[in-house]
């Protein structure tokens, strides 16, 4: 199902209601109104593609339910369950590194290592260790938050992803 025609179908009246005619007799904002009018004038392949770049400027994820962002009845009883809520918590995209703690004679080691991932100067980087539990990166993709927790044991520290 196209993301578009899911998520934003409920605002196509309203953007209806937007166009150029309508705006100049009511008084409506003209800059609003000719952006209506080019939504409205877009395919639907154009419309999906316009919807991902929206979801891509706001950081929102790709993948999402485009029925959560709806409100509670539009979503229907698929997304009203249990299920639901259990599914989206299973898909986690983003992930934290963060050091629970450490052994002192690998500070110099970890403090590096910290630098090397945060572009932190050493006075940063080494408050930021010593202030343990910290998280040192958040929002990683999986992959990324596993090798940046794998260099951080690797030089003595304690790691964990959230």
């Amino acid at each position: 199902m196209p993301l578009f025609s899911s998520k934003f179908a409920p605002l196509i009246p309203r953007l209806r209601r937007l166009s150029t005619a309508a705006a100049t007799a009511a008084g409506e904002d003209p800059k609003l109104s000719r952006i209506a009018d080019e939504l409205l004038a877009l395919s639907s392949a154009e419309l999906d593609d316009y919807s991902a770049l929206m979801r891509l400027k706001l950081r929102l994820s790709l993948t999402s339910n485009p029925a959560a962002g709806l409100g509670p009845g539009a979503a229907g009883d698929a997304a009203s369950g249990s299920a639901g809520a259990e599914e989206a918590a299973a898909v986690k995209t983003a992930f934290d590194v963060k050091i629970e703690k450490y052994d002192a004679a690998a500070k110099i080691k970890i403090i590096k290592e910290v630098r090397a991932m945060t572009d932190l100067g050493l006075k940063e980087a080494k408050e930021l260790v010593e202030k343990a539990p910290v998280v040192v990166r958040a929002g990683l993709p999986k992959e990324e938050a596993e090798a940046l927790a794998a260099k951080l044991k690797a030089a003595g520290a304690a790691v964990a992803l959230e």
